[in-house]
């Protein structure tokens, strides 16, 4: 058998995000956003860890995009401050911000590295959040597709792919069910589920009004997908698994795709009374919407095992790792219905995230065979204790091998019949993992930064040359066979 690699045209990438790379938090005309202010609370991040500077690509993206371009980056994926464009929201624009991301956006393109843009990656302006609390009215959908208009309109003709919402399931869970991000509500479920309705919703009408301003354009949303596997066979374990694939992937990726709830899961969230509220027009708006996605973005990091939950059993609250220190993460579930043990088969990194590289070869088949839509994963990586050596070299060989792993089998499903279009590493600099830190590191840069602070000077780690490798033969050098 030869050697396979991705299509001619494949873009390898890598990603970011504003909150964690940028800082400059409070000039330009930037306005406040939830994360700037939940990080305030005592307790919630990693030794009280914020992004007011993060890694200061704000003042540097020049030299860290020219590193992507040294690379041989074919696409960098970053999102836009929402703060950064309207202050307020809604209201004036602030040109400066305008003129940033313009900046950001032409620094690219001059090393033909296509910009693929997130519109929201988590950073909620807070005077939305203090007007009407946010997501938790529908005025937000209005001001996300104001937002978003007038993103597709400055930079039509320069950006071709576009991610209206990344990690829904993520930031909305944290926020409204563990209190673990903005706005940091505790078992809110039916806020939950209304919260999400508001966010489909936003994303539905911004891909219509990107259809109408760039029809050419690719559009699509990011969604942090763990595909699953009932740990026995037992037939209870198998129902668990299929009433936990609709509630925690298929409620969100059947909307994306389909424009429309998976029944069982609306018919289940209908008889405990959380149901959102939707309207024969909200139906419609998610359904002609649906029809216009172009792709369907992963961020894929892990899978998950399944497991009958009796009604005595786990309950979603239990303690996520945000140390580092293994073994410290909670088996959680929904009483009643399943709960996701640990797979006895599987490695895990310091923060207890199951490693199964074939776990994205079987995401990509599931969604090719549900969907049949083509896909980006908008993210992928190891988040990892990497240690700077006193001659500034940084041998992270376990990045190199969880990368790679994962990369032979994107490969094999590409060769299986799934249309992948892009591939982004997560991340390409070190920054700010949310709660965790600037420990926990995952770019091919190491930036000379701690929880205390740092030069920010700029380091390559051992997997930036092998990443190069890959790119230079389109996966060739990985030998796939």
């Amino acid at each position: 058998m030869s050697q396979l690699t991705m299509p001619k045209g494949f873009l390898w990438g890598s990603a970011s995000a504003a909150y964690q790379i940028e800082g400059a938090h409070n000039i330009d005309g930037k306005g406040v956003s939830n994360w700037d202010e939940f990080v305030k609370i005592p307790g919630k991040t990693f030794k009280e860890t914020t992004g007011e500077v993060a890694v200061d690509h704000y003042h540097r993206f020049k030299e860290d995009i020219a590193l992507m371009a040294e690379m041989g980056l074919k696409t960098y994926r970053f999102s836009i401050a929402w703060t950064r464009i309207f202050p307020n929201g809604t209201g004036e624009v602030n040109q400066s911000g305008v003129d940033f991301y313009e900046a950001v956006i032409d620094e690219c393109l001059k090393y033909k590295i296509e910009p693929m843009v997130t519109l929201y990656h988590w950073d909620l302006p807070q005077a939305l959040e203090e007007a009407y609390g946010g997501w938790e009215s529908p005025q937000a959908i209005d001001a996300y597709v104001n937002y978003a208009t007038y993103l597709f309109n400055a930079y039509k003709g320069k950006v071709k792919y576009w991610i209206t919402i990344n990690e829904q399931n993520i930031f909305t869970g944290f926020g409204w069910m563990t209190a673990m991000h903005p706005p940091g509500k505790f078992n809110d479920e039916k806020t939950y589920y209304q919260v999400n309705h508001h966010v489909f919703l936003a994303h539905a009408k911004a891909v219509l009004a990107f259809k109408e301003i760039m029809p050419e354009g690719k559009i699509g949303a990011s969604f942090a997908y763990s595909p699953s596997y009932a740990i026995d066979s037992r037939p209870e374990n198998g129902m668990a698994k299929l009433d936990h694939d609709n509630l925690k992937s298929f409620w969100w990726m059947d909307v994306y795709a389909y424009g429309r709830y998976p029944r069982t899961a609306l018919r289940y969230l209908e008889k405990q009374g959380v149901a959102p509220t939707i309207t024969e027009e909200d139906s419609k708006t998610l359904h002609v919407a649906a029809q216009k996605v172009d792709f369907m973005g992963v961020n894929y990091y892990q899978t998950a095992t399944v497991e009958y939950n009796p009604l005595d059993g786990v309950t979603p609250f239990g303690e996520m790792n945000t140390t580092g220190k293994k073994g410290t993460g909670q088996v959680t579930g929904v009483p009643g219905v399943y709960k996701n043990p640990s797979n006895p088969y599987l490695e895990t990194t310091d923060w207890d995230w199951v490693i199964d590289p074939s776990g994205l070869r079987f995401a990509c088949k599931e969604i090719t065979s549900r969907y049949d839509l083509p896909i980006i994963i908008s993210e992928n990586g190891l988040g990892a204790f990497d240690k700077k050596t006193t001659d500034n070299k940084i041998h992270d060989d376990y990045r190199i091998a969880y990368l790679a792993a994962h990369l032979k089998e994107l490969i094999k499903a590409s060769d299986e019949g799934c249309e992948i279009l892009g591939y982004c590493t997560w991340s390409f600099t070190d920054l700010l993992s949310w709660l965790n830190g600037y420990q926990k590191r995952y770019g091919f840069i190491y930036v000379d930064r701690d929880e205390e602070g740092g030069t920010l000077d700029r380091y390559k780690k051992d997997s930036y040359y092998w990443y190069k490798e890959v790119i230079e033969t389109n996966g060739a050098s990985l030998s796939v066979e």
